[in-house]
């Protein structure tokens, strides 16, 4: 790859960065145990039906602290879609139910799990009898969640989306979810194929000619008395003439770059607005070389052909994606590469996607049709065998 381009990576290790870890400990600790639970989810997935109740309790010998275990782990799976390590954590209410069904001291789970084994046997147990699978290294199930979250990854960057989206698929997959550290790492190597992926969309766009109009962006300009690109993204902060005749010019500018001729119809339309926001956000320092040479960035283009203030209808970009209260991702430097393609694809994308939006994205797929909060019930309804319509019956 030129140098022209590397600080691109430095300036996207912040940005865009290829997280190995999106959560606090705290956080962790929480996607690896029971969360509480609410009445609609208790009567959902708690209810044992007379198959279930003679899948526990096969008569050949299990004890009450087993057979209760094992019926906390057969409810436990369809609902998170993993088992906690800790069994014996299962929301009080729920054991208390599934107690009172097999009519078995809700106590007599303290004493569940002591052998590593009892729990493992058991989990396997349940998910063959509900028709889950597990998601061994280098396995069709795990090659389909990487695929998954490819595709995911070029219309989200945000990490804590991924990861939900990916906790969700394996879910109506009837997959058991791996380990976090697992799933956060496939996440991360998504987000890195996607990078990759987007610039071999979008190398064929970086002419020469298109690369020298970029770098001019960046050189000073005595007239203007700054940059041209921090010119293009300095927004009006007025409705006046001035004003107006000042982003008429900006949009003339731009397109004698040819830049509202850019074709970036193959990239989704998320991905395009992903691109055009990293863009928005470039600076002149933080794109020029250490020996001062220029790298291409088409920010102010976007800002002007979008024709809007620069306050207005920005997505919010930052490391830890969406949600609230994430403690800040642990960034893998290992990324640059990655960071340095993406920001190619920025460049381009800002001024190739006028509108700013595109078709539709169709986030959540699996296999090509939505993935969402009804196909993860319709999947646990089915996981637990009937549970719900044979209990009322």
């Amino acid at each position: 790859m030129p140098l022209l381009f590397e600080p691109f990576a430095r300036f996207c290790v912040g940005m865009v960065p290829v997280a190995t870890r999106l959560f606090s400990d705290d956080q962790l600790d929480r996607l690896r145990s029971f969360p509480d639970i609410g009445k609609d989810d208790l009567i959902r997935y708690f209810t044992l039906t007379g198959a279930d109740v003679a899948f526990v309790d096969p008569g050949r010998g299990r004890g009450p602290g087993d057979r209760l275990g094992l019926a906390v782990q057969l409810c436990t799976l369809p609902w998170l879609g993993f088992v906690p390590d800790e069994v014996t954590a299962a929301p009080p209410v729920a054991v208390t139910r599934l107690a009172e069904r097999l009519a078995i001291d809700p106590a007599e789970l303290q004493g569940y799990g002591r052998r590593e084994q009892t729990r493992t046997g058991h989990l396997q147990s349940a998910a063959g009898y509900l028709g889950w699978k597990q998601a061994p290294p280098g396995g069709a199930a795990m090659k389909e969640l990487e695929q998954f979250l490819l595709d995911r990854a070029m219309e989200h960057d945000s990490p804590t989306l991924l990861f939900n989206l990916a906790a969700e698929y394996l879910i109506s997959a009837k997959v058991i979810r791996p380990g976090v550290v697992t799933l956060m790492e496939m996440v991360g190597a998504a987000r890195a194929g996607a990078g990759e992926l987007t610039f071999e969309q979008v190398a064929h766009l970086l002419t020469a000619q298109v690369r020298s109009d970029l770098d001019r962006l960046l050189q000073f300009d005595a007239g203007l008395g700054m940059a041209r690109l921090a010119w293009l993204v300095k927004p009006a902060v007025e409705a006046t003439a001035p004003a107006v005749k000042t982003s008429i010019e900006k949009l003339e500018f731009v397109r004698a770059m040819d830049a509202h001729l850019l074709d970036l119809s193959m990239l989704p339309a998320e991905r395009r607005r992903f691109l055009a926001t990293v863009g928005r956000r470039s600076t002149v320092q933080a794109l020029e070389t250490p020996r001062g040479a220029p790298v291409p960035d088409l920010a102010g283009a976007g800002r002007a052909v979008r024709g809007r203030p620069a306050g207005r209808g920005r997505v919010a970009v930052r490391p830890g994606g969406v949600g609230t209260g994430i403690a800040g991702e642990v960034q893998d430097r290992r990324g640059t590469g990655r960071a340095r393609e993406d920001r190619r694809g920025a460049a381009v994308a800002v001024a190739g996607d006028p509108a700013g939006a595109g078709r539709p994205g169709d986030p959540g797929r699996a296999g090509g049709r939505p993935v969402a909060r009804a196909d993860r019930d319709a999947a646990a309804a089915g996981s637990c065998g009937g549970r719900m319509e044979a209990a009322s019956a």
